[in-house]
């Protein structure tokens, strides 16, 4: 049985349910982004100049300089676009369908913000105790880039919401009643996108959090009928992790901090996930009785 919130929410998407409209607003979408990043390579290249372009391309793969941090963040404008084109080409129906109320979208989303910042505060703190982190940027550098950073992270984890809580939840959760289809397969193909080879044998316990941070994005949307709170989880969760401590080996550019192990130490970053899993769970159960009432 559907929350009342959440057949509202999936009503607009009713309309147009079909599995091949699904698959051609899938295909829109990546053109739309591989379109946007194309452009942006174009502009960059006499920017920075043919002796450091393909070097600087480099970088991207896991930034460790603000430059290509920026960048990076800046491409998930395209992504943002692809499912708010998507639904209107594909679906006939308005952008503002992919976030439900506006009312109950900005609320979710301010009172999830409030409700995580001392949680992940917190739990910030507590790796300073058990791992200290290393200086990334000098303070006066970092607090410089903030004014641009926070609103370029919002943009990234926005988009991610839209695609896959968003465009996807709605969609598969019009056409099928199968929770593990509109709920399991959008979780499994954000969790698919977090891939790193650099992982090494720690990447299936990676996955696993990623994974379960997807479900509880998922089952927030499903209980809220809009995606505030998924979205003021996401955005919370990647500031700390992308601008407060990040974890070596990953997106560095723009973060206070650095953790003095990467992605494939097995001792550290095994805790590390312990603990993020444990705040994920009491997160979920915290914002189900806050946010989901």
């Amino acid at each position: 049985m559907r929350a009342p919130e959440f057949a509202a929410y999936i009503g607009p998407a009713r309309l147009y349910p079909e599995i091949w409209r699904i698959l051609l607003g899938m295909l829109l979408i990546l053109f739309i982004y591989i379109g946007v990043f194309a452009i942006m390579l174009v502009a960059l290249y006499p920017i920075v100049g043919p002796l450091e372009y393909f070097a600087w391309l480099l970088k991207l793969k896991a930034p460790t300089e603000a430059g290509p941090t920026f960048f990076l963040l800046l491409s998930f404008i395209g992504m943002g676009l692809g499912p708010i084109i998507a639904v209107g080409a594909c679906h006939l129906r308005g952008p503002g369908t992919l976030f439900g109320p506006a009312d109950e979208t900005l609320r979710g989303f301010f009172l999830t913000v409030v409700v995580l910042l001392p949680l992940y505060g917190g739990l910030t703190a507590l790796s300073f105790w058990l791992s200290p982190p290393e200086q990334n940027l000098a303070f006066d550098t970092w607090l410089g880039y903030l004014p641009l950073a926070l609103p370029l992270v919002f943009i990234q984890t926005t988009s991610e919401e839209l695609i896959f809580r968003g465009y996807l939840q709605q969609q598969l959760a019009a056409r099928f009643v199968a929770r593990w289809v509109w709920m399991g397969l959008p979780a499994l193909l954000f969790t698919s996108l977090h891939w790193n080879p650099a992982a090494g044998s720690n990447i299936w316990m990676i996955l696993a959090a990623v994974l379960g941070f997807a479900l509880i994005a998922a089952d927030l949307t499903e209980r809220t009928g809009s995606l505030g709170s998924a979205m003021g989880l996401h955005f919370i969760n990647n500031v700390f992790a992308m601008l407060f401590v990040s974890v070596g080996g990953t997106i560095n550019g723009l973060s206070l901090f650095v953790t003095p192990y990467d992605v494939a130490d097995k001792t550290n970053l095994p805790l590390g996930l312990g603990l993020d899993l444990i705040l994920l769970f009491t997160v979920w159960r915290l914002l189900r009785y806050i946010v989901a009432r």
